[in-house]
């Protein structure tokens, strides 16, 4: 489990970061006539306007796919530091909430699956553009709960302690590039799924 884990968690990172990529080059011109741009309006319906024209479901499945990853991911990070906290109270405690913070943060990402609403409408919201909103919120307060709580477990481990530094800095550019308009957006995701690469590779390191 915690092998099929590692590899999963190699693997959505760069799935994720791709089909952003390639589509935000194939849709370019779609993505201007909605609003965006890449430098004065980087957010604006990005990158979750990709799942809206054609194509639109690689972005859907994409997302939902990448969310799924991220939960098994943290099931198999959560057994990795579970093996190795013994059988203290507080520190499997703090392993299981971080690692549950991170698994809700998958869910989130596979919760962007449902097809936003564009901002310029003069219709009303729909349903399932009102939980993608929801599904983005819950990411923001999960994924860096779960990132600070993870550089307490890993100071706590011999194995992942010289990630504990690495992942709060992380959280520092992070944080707030998540809350900010603008191309600060790119630093957030950017880190995250930097991040997300590491651990995933020394996952994968401790696992054999």
């Amino acid at each position: 489990m915690i092998k099929l884990a590692a590899r999963v968690g190699i693997i959505g990172p760069i799935l994720l970061a791709t089909v952003i990529a390639l589509l935000t080059l194939f849709k370019f011109d779609f993505l201007l006539s909605i609003g965006w741009h890449p430098l004065n309006a980087p957010t604006f319906d990005w990158p979750s306007g990709l799942a809206l024209g054609d194509f639109g479901w690689i972005m859907t499945a994409t997302f939902l796919l990448s969310g799924l990853m991220m939960a098994i991911f943290a099931s198999g990070l959560r057994l990795s530091l579970s093996t190795q906290l013994k059988t203290s109270l507080p520190r499997t405690s703090l392993t299981f909430f971080a690692t549950l913070a991170l698994t809700c943060a998958g869910l989130a990402l596979a919760g962007l699956a449902f097809t936003t609403d564009p901002t310029n409408r003069v219709t009303p919201a729909t349903w399932h553009g009102r939980l993608h909103d929801l599904s983005f919120v819950i990411l923001g307060l999960t994924l860096m709960p779960a990132m600070i709580l993870l550089g307490f477990a890993f100071q706590k481990d011999e194995r992942w302690k010289n990630l504990s530094a690495y992942t709060w800095i992380t959280v520092a550019l992070a944080f707030p590039a998540f809350w900010l308009k603008g191309a600060a957006f790119y630093v957030f995701m950017l880190a995250v799924l930097i991040w997300s690469e590491v651990v995933a590779l020394r996952l994968r390191s401790v696992a054999n």
